[in-house]
């Protein structure tokens, strides 16, 4: 029977923090948003503790130590285990070595774009392109302020494949609006009678 692999990616996170060395809860929240990663993952802090709670029920990560500092509440140090190691390296390997099919919601919106009119559906796409411009300017700068504070360029990998894929998504509407043009598709008889109004039929018997 084929392993169940996790698709939490918090789970894989906390994996990674604890491979670097053993922390407590808050601690790897903290480390979290020091290395910017809910800019990647979908990270809920409020269920981490639920998280840590199924990973040491299933053996893949153990509580080293219980610390207490001054009037603070404890704190549990955690540790990963040898099997959460194997977990970390087989599931990290899996997500870098194989694509998968990701479901996004502006492909969805382009496999059914005809339904909008044509004259719309170019404004919305020039619109998109220029948001897209605006936020890839606003992650440029963000990241080489807090490369400037001397975080480590291996940490913020993801945040230049971030940048690459907005430059690539606008190459794209640029392209798509250039063929919307060149080609005609605007003035193309199959989009344009998706919306002439319909003929009125005959009105109702009073």
């Amino acid at each position: 029977m084929a392993k169940k692999r996790r698709s939490n990616p918090l789970a894989l996170a906390v994996l990674v923090l604890l491979f670097e060395r053993t922390m407590h809860p808050y601690e790897m929240a903290t480390t979290l948003k020091h290395r910017h990663k809910q800019d990647s993952i979908k990270i809920r802090f409020g269920s981490l503790y639920t998280v840590i709670d199924a990973m040491v029920a299933d053996g893949l990560i153990a509580s080293r130590e219980t610390l207490r500092e001054g009037k603070r509440p404890e704190r549990t140090v955690y540790e990963l285990t040898p099997a959460g190691r194997t977990e970390m390296r087989e599931w990290l390997a899996e997500l870098i070595e194989r694509p998968a099919k990701e479901y996004t919601d502006f492909e969805a919106g382009l496999c059914l774009i005809a339904a909008l009119p044509p004259g719309e559906a170019i404004e919305l796409l020039k619109r998109r392109e220029a948001r897209i411009g605006e936020a890839h300017r606003a992650s440029r700068e963000g990241l080489d302020r807090v490369l400037g504070q001397g975080l480590p360029p291996l940490y913020l990998v993801e945040a230049e494949y971030r940048l690459s894929q907005m430059e690539a998504e606008r190459r794209f509407i640029r392209d798509l609006l250039w063929r919307i043009d060149a080609e005609g598709w605007a003035n193309s008889p199959a989009w344009n009678a998706l919306h002439q109004a319909p003929e009125k039929g005959p009105e109702p018997e009073g």
